[in-house]
């Protein structure tokens, strides 16, 4: 306390001043309508700069967590995009001719004993992820995201971008997992191609991370230079009509009864960074037994249908 009167008695003349100052100056502006109005300009700009910095501040600090919200919301519009099974073979919509019970169906679903069902609901529920480490330049190259089980992700399960396809998940941790890639020697992915409907198989030779090979397209086929393939939704793992890439060569090999046919990938595999784990549909294991049953899992594995 004693510091303080001192201090105060030692400046006590700019102290005073400095309080004169300032009530000359609140006098001027409140008596001067001019001068209110460019004193209180002047300060809306100022303060308008200062809060404008602080929240470029604060923006750049919560950019974490603004990526996970985006990535999430990106994953909830996705799963609008993959259509179930019931959605393939039925309507958008159905006429309930002699229904009286005076339901009104909405375009998107269908009246079946009574209960409207969704024909265009999403059986691939998706898993925001981020790419924390990969591999680019080996034979067998793989990812690791960080999501694990805790997040729902499963061995199994298929890996997408925006772009397309990435690959399947391999092994799982509470908070991780990691990816085989589609850059990968036994990776097989179940493909067609969109303009007629040709299955086939993509895989990767080994050498250059942007070009993979489509497998078994017959010789008598007619190929386009550009045309985009898909998945073909033969496996289960990935929705069906998901972007691989796009064919810019293709040739036919005397000794082979198949086109030789590259295709650029539609990811660009070096600026990996958000992913989207995406989950089987619930009725998979029902149709895996029944494939099983009948011999057609073996099949559909040695011709790529399940990467």
């Amino acid at each position: 306390m004693r510091n303080l009167l001192d201090f105060l008695y030692r400046y006590r003349g700019f102290l005073v001043f400095a309080l004169l100052e300032v009530v000359s100056l609140v006098l001027f502006i409140r008596n001067s309508a001019y001068q209110r109005a460019a004193f209180f300009n002047s300060s809306n700009a100022y303060i308008g700069r200062v809060l404008e910095v602080r929240t470029q501040v604060y923006d750049y600090f919560s950019l974490i967590d603004k990526n996970k919200a985006l990535a999430a919301e990106n994953a909830q519009l996705r799963r609008q995009l993959y259509r179930s099974d019931l959605a393939a073979r039925m309507p958008d919509s159905l006429a309930a001719s002699g229904d009286t019970t005076g339901t009104r169906l909405r375009p998107d679903t269908l009246l079946v004993g009574l209960q409207q069902l969704l024909t265009r609901s999403s059986d691939y529920p998706l898993v925001p992820a981020r790419v924390i480490n990969q591999t680019l330049r080996r034979v067998d190259n793989y990812l690791t995201l960080n999501a694990g089980t805790q997040q729902g992700v499963r061995a199994g399960m298929g890996v997408l971008t925006g772009a397309g396809v990435v690959g399947r998940v391999r092994q799982v941790s509470e908070h991780y997992a990691t990816v085989t890639s589609v850059l990968h020697s036994k990776t097989n992915v179940s493909a067609k191609l969109r303009h007629d409907g040709t299955f086939g198989t993509i895989k990767w030779l080994g050498e250059d991370p942007t070009h993979v090979i489509l497998d078994y397209i017959p010789r008598q086929n007619k190929l386009l230079m550009g045309d985009t393939v898909v998945t073909s939704g033969y496996n289960q793992v990935f929705p069906e009509g998901v972007m691989i890439g796009t064919v810019d060569y293709f040739a036919k090999e005397p000794d082979k009864n198949f086109w030789t046919v590259r295709v650029r990938l539609a990811v660009d595999f070096s600026k990996l960074t958000y992913v989207y784990v995406v989950g089987p549909q619930p009725r998979v294991a029902e149709r895996d037994t029944l494939e099983t049953r009948s011999g057609l899992r073996a099949a559909a594995e040695e011709e790529g249908g399940k990467p």
